[in-house]
């Protein structure tokens, strides 16, 4: 059995970097907005510093739980969750503005959600 306050702070972190991305996000329109100005690169660099902390949260989590714990919620795809830590982590110079715009987009607000219904589960 895995320790339930632990999981809870570890999805504390990724709820709070999941709302901290949603807050930075608001500005950004479309992926050039991440490249055209100095303060897009910022917001880029800030929104990516907040990926990281997720996908290092979500390892951190399977690891606690022995990988049974984010198996139970398949609406999310974890394994590119934690994949986009590392792709950021190693290779962040080749990566694409459109790439963390989706994600942002189109894959944050499911996660968030996601998040928070497993922290009520375990509650």
């Amino acid at each position: 059995m895995h320790d339930r306050e632990l999981c809870l702070e570890v999805l504390r972190q990724i709820e709070g970097a999941a709302i901290k991305i949603g807050g930075r996000f608001k500005v950004i329109h479309q992926a050039s907005d991440f490249t055209d100005t100095p303060a897009g690169v910022e917001k880029l660099d800030s929104i990516c510093m907040m990926l990281i902390v997720i996908g290092e949260s979500l390892k951190n989590l399977e690891k606690i739980t022995g990988g049974k714990l984010l198996s139970q919620y398949p609406e999310v795809d974890w394994k590119k969750a934690m994949g986009m830590r590392d792709i950021i982590t190693h290779h962040y110079a080749d990566l694409h503005a459109e790439t963390v715009f989706y994600t942002c987009k189109r894959k944050i607000p499911p996660l968030l959600e996601t998040v928070r219904k497993i922290t009520r589960d375990l509650r």
